[in-house]
Formats: C-alpha cells, sequence, structure tokens
C-alpha cells in the first residue's frame, strides 16, 4: 500500500510540474508563428481563442 501512494504522490508530482515548465514555455500562435510565410492575422478575426 505504502508503494502505491509513493506511486501516486510521485505522478502527481509529475504531471504538475510538466504542467507548469509547458505553460511557462506555451506561446500564443499569433506570436508563434509570426514569418512571412504564415498568414495569421489578430487573434479576434480567426478561430483561434483569444488568450
Amino acid at each position: 500500500m505504502k508503494m502505491f501512494l509513493a506511486a501516486l504522490v510521485f505522478a502527481t508530482v509529475v504531471a504538475v510540474g510538466t504542467a507548469m515548465f509547458l505553460g511557462g514555455i506555451q506561446q500564443p500562435v499569433s506570436s508563434a508563428f509570426t514569418t512571412s510565410g504564415a498568414r495569421v492575422g489578430d487573434p479576434g478575426n480567426n478561430l483561434m481563442v483569444p488568450g
């Protein structure tokens, strides 16, 4: 039972840490793809979720 609880705590810590890490490096699509070949306009004028 102790190993199961330890695995549960470990999985929770890894999941929360990964979510925080990925949330910190994530960029909105309007700023991530700003090359001349990508036609991404103002987020209010297309189907992206405003963010």
